[in-house]
């Protein structure tokens, strides 16, 4: 591999690509539903700048997250192989590309988009990148919890991009992410426990156990079950997309009640792994939901 692609390879990595791509695709989804029927074509260039702009700040995020955590994550076998981590960029060179992607980002959402996008944007990155990385994430194990608000955004930037505002709508879609992450995180730290306990951070399953940890997965899944259906009560879906979240939801629900039944590491890989599953065709169902009924 030539230095080119070696050094491009490694910028790309800073990004976190796949946590990217379900990023754009949950802001995709809020500017899907936020156009009644099929869009226009000024509509879809719209859709395809804000969701260029999105990747670009999600991915300054993600690089200064890289950045801060570089010491923690050399201490992760989960992290360790991370540019920053394995010593491969410089502090400097992590830092500008940060620095270069959220400018960019922001200029172009800003300029061809809407204001409100682009600030919306912004504050999802400081919030992800300092309030979580910086503030919560070593300080309390409710790190995953109040941290989840910035993870939960994309969709609410997607709505704001299409519409200029922010509908109860997009509210509900952010609810929906918002009480997904903890059980979704928690089940990942409840296999890669010491990894955590190594590297000092105070995840759930660090400082109030594997049992309190499981408990608290399985109470939001139930949480989350009945976030699920708002859409459908609401008016935004009809039974195509209700069927999907009552299926989906008392799967996740069952992987989460054997995890506190029964705890072994291979389940929770499982239950991790269900969990991006689970997100990713819910949306596909409100997305199939909006167009065919």
């Amino acid at each position: 591999m030539s230095l080119f692609l070696k050094t491009f390879y490694q910028f790309y990595a800073l990004t976190k690509p796949r946590v990217i791509q379900l990023i754009v695709f949950c802001a995709l989804i809020g500017m899907v539903l936020a156009v009644p029927g099929v869009p226009t074509w000024e509509q879809a260039r719209l859709a395809a700048l804000a969701c260029l702009g999105i990747w670009l700040v999600a991915g300054a995020a993600a690089a200064f997250n890289c950045l801060v955590e570089k010491g923690i994550d050399a201490k992760m076998r989960r992290t360790a192989w991370r540019p920053t981590a394995a010593g491969e960029l410089s502090d400097w060179q992590a830092l500008s590309f940060s620095l270069v992607l959220c400018s960019s980002g922001s200029a172009l959402l800003y300029c061809f988009v809407n204001p409100l996008t682009m600030w919306l944007t912004f504050a999802t990155f400081v919030g992800y990148a300092v309030v979580y990385t910086l503030i919560l994430k070593p300080l309390t194990p409710q790190n995953i919890v109040i941290g989840g608000a910035s993870g939960a955004m994309p969709p609410l930037l997607g709505w704001a991009a299409m519409t200029g505002g922010v509908g109860p709508e997009a509210m509900i879609l952010f609810l929906i992410i918002f009480i997904w992450t903890p059980p979704h995180f928690w089940a990942l730290a409840l296999y890669r426990v010491e990894d955590y306990r190594k590297s000092g951070l105070p995840m759930l399953p660090v400082t109030h156990g594997s049992e309190f940890t499981r408990l608290h997965i399985l109470l939001y899944t139930f949480w989350l079950f009945a976030v699920c259906l708002l859409p459908y009560a609401y008016g935004m879906s009809s039974w195509l997309y209700l069927g999907a979240a009552v299926v989906l939801g008392l799967t996740f629900c069952t992987y989460a009640f054997w995890l506190w039944q029964d705890y072994s590491d291979a389940l929770a890989r499982r239950t991790f792994r269900f969990s991006l599953i689970h997100l990713s065709a819910l949306f596909a169902a409100l997305l199939l939901d909006h167009y065919l009924l």
